[in-house]
């Protein structure tokens, strides 16, 4: 019988919506969500098919056998896996305490779960990817808005001018956003992009600066020199909603377009008129403040200089501008119930909140946990459940991570897929993937706020489980069931529901549920409270840094350049791969089978290497590999470039075992080099050696 399934994807971490036809317990067709994307769907997305009929994934759960990452496993049932898992956790917790269990994960909508499993067993210690991705955007917006990261949303689709430092939107997918922008491209609007290289998204700008690596925040400076200068700027937004403008005006004045562009390599008059058109296009102009901001050591000085440019523009909660993201009490609408437990009262193994009183407690810092694990201070960690999140890919020197990881008593992998870190732990419980899985529902904000929920497709293939049973399982054998008040999916979304007023077939017309027939604005004469800072206003100096001993304008320090011979590593996304998770997909494998090294031109003649050579790439702690080369003028002569997430080291996963080069294994020594302000990890201040590989 064929069926039609609204659903959402989870190739990537967009979680695109989409709708899928099924017959016979097989997908015969999938697309974007006609509502939401018209039908639109990217590559990942269309592979997410090949994803089911791979047989190189987690079939059952597995138990290690030999010595970690030796790669022998027990396949076992459910009922072994959990007990053993659960029985493991029991122990440490008796021996050194709750706290002394992490709970990791990529973060996205569905981390309440993981969240409130961990501290229903008593540890404040969840975590999630952010340190390589954006946290510092998140404690920049936090000291400039008082708000996080995604607190403020953008209004792409009629914005008149949007300036994008690094952020690749035409590689790093996500089809709304995406399609928007081109929208207002097509209706005249403008994209200033700053990168190191020519991207896919500066093949769309109508102004690109090709900047030398480390030199983005010396940019934004000289935009926020010029913006004052020229009275670029919304005087009467300013005065009502940003505090110590004049400490601004004073800190920026040396930063001059002119001294910018012999600092970032690109022309001075190229800044000017680029705040002539910005004066031209505002309010409806867009400062992304970053997305993948962990770069470079003063990465959130430029994030937060970003954020001022936005409120200097005046752009907020308008059209074509910035907006608080709506809720469903915006709409006069109950919200769903969610899983929840209070955090204990227990200081966190890293510090974020207590040793470091600038970074927000959250999901902490995962890299600040290491030393717990190594020196048992506050208290030892000693188990890691990792759940979507692979460590030894998203952070650097994974050889030196696993000598922390050695300190753990468990180490637990929930995914789809063998990730490294999985390969190394102590068990896998194997998470069904996206087509072959339910989740809860969820509250999707924005200027039309929504309900939205993944709804199975197909029978899971392998024995495999849903994240919502897992969790639940494992708190029924821990004792804490009551903080999941559920058995099966169905109860918990009529659980979920209850306080709405809707049930689950108000999804089944468009797969989600709109709360709002128009986009929510508030008035932007009255946004106090809006902003959640001690002054509630915008705050060019925060009360947090200054007290932590930071500053909140910092003087800008020209990068090191490479030493001789050598070269900055700088990476990327590119739109065929999702960071490590896709690599082994059948389809996705033979679109990019491995990844190569960009150089440039004049440097590659140099050490005698033409288009298409094989070169041997190296890092200082002496990792290195062998990639083909990509010889072009358009990446900087500083710096080379390599795609993420390659460079496997899981012999199951045939296709792409040993094919490329790791890029956070050449990351030689970053584990340590973290922004004190923000708290990323600075995965761009490295230096490589390439050769011709002979």
């Amino acid at each position: 019988m064929k069926k039609s399934i609204y659903s959402m994807c989870g190739m990537c971490t967009v979680r695109c919506h989409i709708r899928a036809e099924v017959e016979d317990n097989r997908v015969t067709w999938m697309e974007g969500n006609q509502h939401i994307l018209g039908g639109a769907l990217c590559a990942r997305g269309a592979a997410g098919v090949a994803l089911r009929d791979d047989t190189e994934r987690p079939q059952g759960p597995l138990i290690r056998e030999g010595a970690r990452g030796e790669g022998k496993w027990r396949q076992v049932s459910w009922e072994e896996a959990l007990d053993h898992v659960a029985g493991k956790l029991g122990a440490i917790k008796e021996k050194y305490g709750p706290q002394s269990i992490v709970v990791s994960s990529r973060g996205g909508p569905w981390q309440g779960l993981y969240k409130t499993f961990v501290h229903a067993i008593g540890s404040p210690n969840y975590t999630n990817h952010d340190n390589t991705c954006g946290r510092n955007t998140h404690h920049a917006s936090l000291s400039v808005n008082g708000v996080a990261r995604k607190g403020l949303q953008y209004d792409y689709k009629n914005a008149r001018h949007l300036v994008l430092f690094g952020r690749n939107l035409f590689a790093a997918l996500l089809l709304t956003e995406t399609r928007a922008v081109m929208e207002m491209l097509q209706k005249g609007g403008r994209l200033t992009y700053v990168d190191v290289r020519v991207t896919e998204t500066s093949s769309k700008a109508t102004r690109f600066f090709h900047v030398r690596p480390g030199t983005d925040y010396a940019l934004a400076l000289a935009m926020v020199h010029q913006v004052i200068r020229e009275n670029a700027y919304d005087a009467a937004f300013v005065d009502k909603y940003v505090k110590d403008f004049s400490a601004l005006c004073t800190f920026v004045e040396p930063y001059t377009p002119a001294w910018a562009a012999k600092e970032c390599g690109v022309d001075e008059d190229s800044i000017i008129n680029f705040v002539r058109e910005i004066n031209e296009d505002r309010p409806k102009v867009i400062f992304h403040p970053g997305w993948n901001l962990s770069r470079y050591n003063d990465s959130f000085y430029a994030s937060r200089m970003l954020h001022i440019l936005n409120g200097l523009m005046g752009s907020v909660e308008m059209e074509g501008g910035l907006f608080f993201p709506k809720g469903p009490g915006d709409c006069g609408v109950k919200s769903i119930r969610t899983v929840d437990c209070k955090k204990p009262d227990i200081e966190r193994a890293d510090g974020c909140g207590t040793t470091y009183p600038q970074f927000e407690k959250g999901p902490g810092l995962a890299h600040l946990l290491f030393p717990a694990m190594k020196t048992g201070k506050p208290y030892p960690v000693k188990a890691w459940l990792a759940m979507r999140h692979d460590p030894f890919t998203c952070m650097p020197d994974p050889e030196q991570q696993k000598e922390y990881f050695d300190h753990c008593d468990l180490l637990v992998s929930i995914d789809t897929h063998y990730s490294e870190f999985g390969w190394y732990a102590d068990v896998i419980l194997p998470e069904s993937m996206f087509l072959e899985r339910d989740n809860h529902i969820i509250v999707q904000k924005g200027l039309k706020p929504r309900l939205a929920v993944r709804r199975k497709i197909v029978e899971p293939r392998f024995d495999t489980k849903a994240a919502w049973d897992i969790f639940r399982q494992l708190a029924v054998r821990m004792g804490v069931e009551e903080y999941f008040p559920y058995e099966t999916i169905e109860e918990f979304w009529s659980w979920q529901l209850e306080p709405t007023g809707f049930t689950m077939k108000d999804f089944e017309e468009k797969g989600f549920i709109e709360l709002a027939d128009k986009p929510v604005f508030y008035n932007r004469d009255e946004l106090e409270g809006k902003f959640k800072t001690p002054s509630g206003k915008i705050e060019v100096i925060s009360g947090v840094l200054e007290k932590a001993g930071l500053p909140s304008l910092k003087p800008y320090q020209s990068p090191a350049a490479p030493p001789a011979g050598k070269f900055r590593l700088v990476y990327g996304r590119v739109a065929v791969h999702t960071h490590s998770h896709t690599q082994n997909n059948p389809l996705l494998h033979q679109m990019m089978d491995e990844n190569n090294l960009w150089i440039n031109t004049r440097q590659a003649e140099q050490l005698g290497i033409g288009d298409g050579d094989m070169v041997e790439v190296r890092a200082a702690n002496g990792y290195g590999g062998r990639l083909r080369a990509f010889v072009t003028d358009f990446i900087h002569p500083e710096a080379v470039f390599t795609v993420h997430g390659f460079g496997r080291q899981v012999p199951r996963q045939t296709r792409t075992h040993d094919r490329g080069v790791s890029d956070q294994r050449l990351m030689a020594g970053l584990l340590d080099v973290w922004d004190q302000a923000g708290g990323a990890i600075s995965l761009c201040e490295s230096f490589v050696t390439v050769k011709p590989a002979r």
